[in-house]
């Protein structure tokens, strides 16, 4: 969240041992005691200020509140009997205290974040119906700004629906950028109003099956009140053949011997138009897509399209860039930064723009996404971070890959920052992003693929690195996907046994 407080105390009852240690994802200092209160659903508001003066309203805040109210009890009205106060210690307020110039504006990888999602872990209702809180001094705060989740909404299309509700979980793991993979070989959902034939031509169905500006408007501002930021991947020049009906001339022709194919590769890197074109398209989605950055990608580059190409190939021949087409690859990512960089936007791009020596800003992140092929992701970040670049881990926390068994634990135990390197390097690490990749995903496994697993990365790029006991996360984690089965996610067991729950906060 844009907008909180890092100390707060919270109020809770101790009469359930052990309740403090299901918070996930793991603060960095928390001292429970056994001194408790019973929170009153009735009477209970949530409020702020600062330490000076009364604030105004604020729409992060004032729609947290809300959420997390219905979160704690539910919508129904709660009413104590006429002599049920006579015996509690009663609480009826959380004094957050916030910051509130920047409470209207878009979160940015520099935003203080809200500890909301920790208070409303804690509260828990006993089998009578009444609500506790122990007292409890937190110290909260994320180890990453950059705490990444990637849906791709091009392989298979997602509803609208299964996107807020993915932002809602995020927001539950402490999770604060949604990088959305929106278009891709499989379609071009983006519904483009400066080249509509793009979504008209290159979408799975024009009608049902793509994403409005008033989409993107409703993912964007549900993802701000919830204090996370949308990072919107464009990814060129590979992983293009969508756009190619809609934009005839836009990708290269292959060849077979002397004889155009009819089959396409990449976006034509040798013709004016081509840059007209990309020149235009992200004037709009410059402004479309509010935040600072945009995913640029740049990776997997077949080039098996353009060595079949004879124009390509006199095109490079009077470069001189000989038979070298990362050169060609190169030749083109660079002017597509430039015209980027022209709108005042800053880039993120997959470790293959890095690794091929294109020449970046130094403001550019690199995301590193490949495991051993040509080297460790470790040994990758060493060498992004020591050019001076800032750097995005991602390469272990595929999860659109799934084995039998507790496969969260190896995403649980990957540390970022295992590389060898100066401290100045490892600051240059920013966080890193969970991926899901839609091959084999779509609104029917997407929840259940996602959740709790999910967690393990966010808690890895949120709490403290000595935090790595196996059989501690393993409680904790179980307990919050019981937790997310209350919230109404279908997250799927980690391993056998049930969830104690037996009382709705209805």
């Amino acid at each position: 969240m844009a907008a909180s407080a890092l100390w707060f105390s919270l109020l809770l009852a101790a009469a359930i041992t052990g309740r403090a240690t299901a918070i996930w994802p793991w603060p960095q200092y928390i001292q429970t005691t056994s001194y408790h209160y019973t929170i009153s659903p009735d009477n209970f508001k949530f409020r702020y200020h600062d330490q000076s003066a009364a604030q105004a309203g604020c729409s992060v805040l004032d729609e947290a509140f809300r959420r997390y109210r219905v979160l704690l009890f539910g919508t129904r009205n709660w009413h104590h009997r006429p002599d049920e106060k006579k015996h509690v210690r009663e609480k009826s307020s959380l004094i957050v205290y916030v910051v509130t110039p920047d409470c209207e504006q878009l979160p940015t990888l520099e935003s203080v974040e809200n500890c909301l999602e920790t208070f409303s872990q804690l509260v828990w209702r006993a089998p009578q119906g009444t609500f506790f809180i122990n007292k409890t001094e937190i110290e909260d705060f994320p180890r990453f700004p950059h705490r990444g989740l990637l849906l791709d909404t091009s392989r298979h299309y997602l509803p609208l629906t299964s996107i807020l509700d993915t932002l809602d979980v995020m927001a539950y793991n402490k999770l604060n950028v949604f990088h959305w993979h929106i278009v891709d070989d499989s379609s071009f959902p983006y519904e483009s109003f400066t080249f509509p034939e793009l979504t008209r031509k290159g979408s799975y169905n024009p009608i049902t099956h793509i994403y409005t500006a008033q989409d993107v408007k409703e993912v964007i501002e549900y993802a701000r009140l919830r204090g996370i930021r949308v990072l919107a991947e464009f990814d060129t020049p590979g992983h293009t053949l969508s756009w190619g009906p809609g934009i005839p001339g836009l990708l290269t022709p292959c060849y077979a011997g002397s004889q155009p194919s009819g089959t396409f590769g990449p976006v034509n890197p040798i013709f004016n138009d081509t840059y007209e074109f990309m020149n235009t398209f992200f004037l709009e989605i410059s402004s479309v897509f509010p935040d600072f950055y945009l995913h640029l990608g740049g990776d997997e580059v077949d080039f098996t399209c353009w060595k079949s190409n004879p124009a390509v190939r006199a095109f490079m021949k009077k470069k001189g860039f000989g038979e070298d087409f990362k050169q060609l690859e190169s030749y083109y990512i660079q002017k597509l930064l430039d015209i980027v960089s022209a709108y005042g936007k800053g880039y993120v791009v997959w470790q293959e723009v890095f690794d091929n020596k294109v020449k970046i800003r130094p403001d550019t992140i690199v995301q590193v996404w490949r495991e051993e092929i040509p080297v460790s992701y470790l040994k990758e970040l060493k060498l992004i971070t020591k050019a001076g670049f800032r750097a995005l881990l991602s390469a272990p926390w595929y999860l659109n890959r799934i084995t039998y068994g507790p496969d969260w634990q190896e995403i649980y135990m990957v540390e970022p920052l295992a590389f060898e390197g100066t401290p100045k390097q490892k600051e240059l690490v920013i966080g890193g992003e969970a991926c899901m990749w839609g091959e084999y995903v779509d609104s029917t496994n997407l929840v259940p693929r996602l959740w709790p697993r999910g967690g393990a990365v966010a808690e890895r790029l949120w709490s403290n690195q000595f935090v790595t006991d196996l059989d501690f996360a393993s409680k904790r984690l179980t307990k919050f996907r019981c937790e997310l089965l209350r919230r109404g996610v279908q997250a799927q067991p980690l391993s056998v046994g049930f969830c104690e729950e037996e009382f709705e906060h209805t």
